[in-house]
């Protein structure tokens, strides 16, 4: 995980039996987005980003920005991932990891 910054500032949903990530699922999460960020496509801002959502069943979607010409039609890394679990079926969200 070159270049990923992990910080202990971790954000957890206390929500109905919900289970905090472990140390290895944030790890392997960052991991998933810093993969992910190797598909953007992003030729104007060179700014690559990569997303990792996890779902409450444990799946997880990846995602990464996709630039336009027109620049407000560009679609950041976050909401591909979130398209692609919604289109899934998938509408509840355990974490999700950014990499930048």
């Amino acid at each position: 995980m070159d270049g990923v910054k992990s910080t202990q500032e971790v954000l957890h949903t206390k929500d109905q039996n919900l289970r905090h990530l472990s140390q290895e699922e944030v790890k392997k999460l960052i991991h998933q987005s810093d993969e992910a960020k190797k598909y953007s496509y992003s030729p104007y801002s060179k700014f690559r980003v990569g997303a990792a959502l996890l779902t409450l069943d444990n799946r997880v979607f990846t995602g990464c920005n996709v630039e336009n010409a027109s620049s407000n039609l560009g679609v950041c890394a976050e909401r591909n991932a979130i398209a692609k679990a919604v289109s899934e079926g998938c509408k509840d969200f355990r974490a999700i990891a950014i990499a930048r």
